[in-house]
């Protein structure tokens, strides 16, 4: 396996990449080789002061650096000898077997359209990330931001996806989903959302368990995949996080309120792209990146893309 990793990508790069790549080297197989691909003169310093022989990992240097302010379309096109665009490109031609980046979000989402694409029959694809909830196993929400409007048939395919991700790489079987909306009743939410339930309800695809209201997202008692558009998505992602630093600040110490760093996920699936892609948090420490390969190296594993082909067909 073979998983390769944005250096350049990031508020702290490439300190915090090169330093989370090495923490993951020490716990991963042997057979897991890690790709650092960005500046390779940073690279070897940072190993060097760390005392990490460089030869343990596989470096591609990269000239160019997509930035966070960067316009998404044009710096992947202009910027090809960027570490973004080469981790692309050996996604494509199967030098790497999952790219993870904590860079340019926008651009990421560029490089899935214009390199990998995603799989034949999707309509669209979807940010899927977990939230936790008071069991050890967290919970899948899709989408939380890539498509801000989406239609009943979208939100279908979502719950096949989410569906495929929960067996696949969770190891749940048979797997609840659930539609996130206003009210349990089937008649409330608006037009999409009540569309979306007719659909969903009559499903041979996945285990459909009904709507859930946001009052019942941390708690796993109904769903164990939760669909909604990106827009409602973002807000709960960002509401978590926002809820995790409130209690930092008033110094609040709790185990189960501790599962809301987002370090712990280390980062989000593209589900959908017919490459195994995951974005990291533009502000990602090396525990961050650490657990963002690992995140990568599961899905690839688990032949995630090979499996939602499947279930698409």
């Amino acid at each position: 396996m073979r998983i390769g990793i944005d250096i350049m990508g990031g508020d702290f790069a490439p300190e915090a990449t090169v330093l989370g790549a090495i923490q993951a080297q020490k716990k991963l197989a042997s057979t897991t080789e890690l790709i650092l691909i960005g500046d390779e003169n940073k690279i070897t310093k940072i190993l060097e002061r760390e005392k990490v022989d460089p030869s343990i990992f596989t470096i591609f240097h990269s000239s160019e650096v997509i930035e966070m302010d960067d316009h998404p379309a044009k710096a992947f096109a202009k910027k090809t000898h960027s570490s973004i665009s080469i981790g692309f490109n050996l996604l494509k031609s199967g030098r790497i077997d999952g790219f993870a980046s904590a860079g340019n979000t926008g651009a990421m989402l560029v490089g899935i359209h214009y390199s990998v694409k995603t799989i034949p029959g999707v309509i669209r694809p979807a940010i899927g990330t977990f939230i936790p909830n008071e069991t050890d196993v967290p919970t899948l929400i899709l989408d939380v931001g890539l498509n801000p409007d989406t239609k009943p048939d979208v939100l279908y395919q979502y719950g096949i996806m989410g569906s495929v991700y929960v067996k696949s790489v969770l190891k749940k079987s048979n797997p609840r989903v659930a539609l996130l909306n206003i009210g349990k009743e089937e008649s409330k939410g608006n037009l999409a959302i009540r569309s979306a339930y007719e659909l969903m309800s009559d499903s041979p695809h996945f285990n459909f368990v009904g709507n859930q209201e946001a009052n019942q997202l941390f708690s796993n008692k109904l769903a164990d995949v939760i669909v909604c558009d990106g827009f409602v998505g973002n807000i709960v992602l960002k509401e978590g996080e926002a809820f995790y630093k409130l209690l930092r600040k008033r110094n609040i110490k709790d185990e189960f309120f501790e599962k809301f760093n987002f370090e712990n996920f280390g980062g989000s699936t593209i589900l959908g792209a017919s490459g195994i892609v995951v974005i990291g948090h533009g502000i990602s420490s090396p525990k961050a990146i650490m657990n963002m390969i690992f995140h990568t190296r599961d899905m690839v594993k688990a032949d995630l893309v090979s499996e939602i082909i499947k279930e698409i067909k």
